[in-house]
């Protein structure tokens, strides 16, 4: 996080209500996430509150449609959870580990062949022949 970041943050006034909500759902996050969290629903709130007190010159039902659009858009954005990264890295793991394993098989059983085909060499290069 730069300096400008840190400076711009430091100027939000965060409600406990949103500390409190934050660092009960960011449980084990770094202080720098949470306080960016807190920042950014500090700055809904006040954007809404801007909105419901500029919503007197629009029709409610116009500024309700706006909101609920707003909500909807913000709510379309889906990020990826961090549980969803964990699960795609455990599969990627099991995976590795699962090729690893073929890999594995495969390398021994070429050496078996190697060796059995070594094997037949040996014993067809030593074999008695007949004298005549």
């Amino acid at each position: 996080m730069t300096t400008n970041n840190i400076e711009s943050i430091e100027t939000v006034e965060i409600n406990s209500q949103t500390n409190e909500v934050v660092d009960n759902a960011l449980v084990g996050e770094t202080d720098d996430v949470k306080l960016e969290t807190k920042a950014l629903i500090e700055a809904i709130k006040k954007r809404a509150q801007a909105e419901a007190q500029s919503a007197g010159t629009l029709t409610r039902e116009t500024y309700v449609n706006a909101v609920r659009q707003a909500r909807e858009a913000i709510e379309g954005e889906k990020l990826i959870e961090r549980d969803r990264l964990e699960q795609s890295w455990a599969i990627i793991q099991e995976e590795l580990d699962k090729n690893w394993q073929l890999l594995l098989k495969e390398v021994t059983d070429l050496g078996v062949r190697f060796q059995d085909a070594g094997k037949a060499a040996w014993e067809a290069f030593t074999a008695p022949r007949p004298q005549g």
